[in-house]
C-alpha cells in the first residue's frame, strides 16, 4: 500500500460516517409506545427533563468510545520492531 491512500481511505470512512449519520432513517428512530405517550402528554419541564436525561445517557458513552479509540490509534506500533512488522520473537525471547 502506497503512502497516498491512506489519507484517502480517511476522507473515504469519514464522508461515509457523516452520510449515515445525516440519513434520516426510520429504522434508527424506533420508540415504544408508551415513551411516546407519555412524552406527548407531558408538559415542557417534562420534556426539557427527558432531553437532558437523553443526553446523559449517550454523551459519556461516546466520549468514552472516542477516547479508546484514540489511546488505541496511538499506541498502534507500541509492539512493532524497526521495520514495521511484528516482533513477536524478540519481545518472548527478551522474558525468557
Amino acid at each position: 500500500m502506497n503512502r497516498g491512500s491512506g489519507p484517502v481511505r480517511l476522507t473515504l470512512i469519514a464522508v461515509a460516517a457523516a452520510l449515515l449519520f445525516a440519513s434520516p432513517l426510520p429504522a434508527m428512530a424506533q420508540s415504544c409506545a408508551l415513551c411516546y405517550t407519555q412524552a406527548a402528554s407531558a408538559g415542557t419541564r417534562m420534556i426539557d427533563a427527558l432531553k437532558s436525561g437523553i443526553l446523559i445517557l449517550i454523551v459519556p458513552p461516546t466520549l468514552m468510545s472516542i477516547a479508546m479509540v484514540f489511546i488505541m490509534y496511538r499506541n498502534r506500533n507500541r509492539c512493532r520492531g524497526a521495520a514495521g512488522t511484528a516482533n513477536s520473537d524478540a519481545i518472548w525471547s527478551a522474558t525468557d
